[in-house]
C-alpha cells in the first residue's frame, strides 16, 4: 500500500511520528485544506508530468498553476501530465496521495517557487488520506529536489 511506502520512508528519517491520516479524503487541494484546517494554498500539490525517457515531479503551491511557456523555457518540452494509470505504474502512489517520499528510483523532483511562500507546508504521504507538514529545508532535503524552479504562476 502506498501509505506504507511514504510511512517507512519517514521511519528512515526518525519522523514517522509527523505523518497524518485522515478519517476523510485529502486527494485535493480543497479536501486536504478542510481536513488540515489551513488555506488550501499551503498544500504542497505534486504534479506529474511525462518527460521524453520517463516522468518527473513538480511540488507546488495549493492555488498555482502551471504556466506552459515557462514549463517549456525551463524543461524544452510541452506541459503533459500523466495519466492515472501511468502516475501509480511509474511513481508509485495514486492520484491524489502522489508525494515526492518512497517513490519509485530515478524520479527527478523539483520545488516551484509558488511554495516559498509559506514557513510550512503540507505534501501528502502516498494515500489520498495523508499529509505531513514540512518546513522549506525539509521539503528539499526530504523530497530529494534536484533544484527550485519558477514554472507556475498563480491567482490574480
Amino acid at each position: 500500500m502506498s501509505i506504507e511506502k511514504g510511512r517507512a520512508y519517514f521511519r528512515s528519517l526518525g519522523i514517522e511520528d509527523r505523518v497524518m491520516e485522515f478519517d476523510v479524503s485529502s486527494a485535493t487541494v480543497e479536501l486536504a485544506a478542510e481536513a488540515l484546517g489551513v488555506e488550501g494554498a499551503r498544500i504542497a500539490k505534486t504534479l506529474s508530468f511525462k518527460t521524453n525517457d520517463g516522468c518527473m515531479l513538480i511540488l507546488a503551491a495549493g492555488d498555482a498553476r502551471i504556466d506552459n511557456r515557462k514549463y517549456k523555457d525551463k524543461f524544452h518540452l510541452k506541459a503533459k501530465m500523466l495519466s492515472a494509470d501511468e502516475v501509480l505504474e511509474m511513481i508509485g502512489h495514486p492520484i491524489g496521495g502522489v508525494c515526492p517520499f518512497g517513490i519509485n528510483e530515478g524520479i527527478p523532483v523539483y520545488l516551484d517557487e509558488s511554495l516559498k511562500r509559506f514557513k510550512t507546508v503540507f505534501p501528502a504521504v502516498g494515500s489520498a488520506s495523508s499529509a505531513i507538514e514540512l518546513n522549506l529545508d525539509e521539503l528539499f532535503r526530504f523530497s530529494k529536489a534536484l533544484e527550485w524552479i519558477d514554472v507556475c504562476k498563480l491567482p490574480e
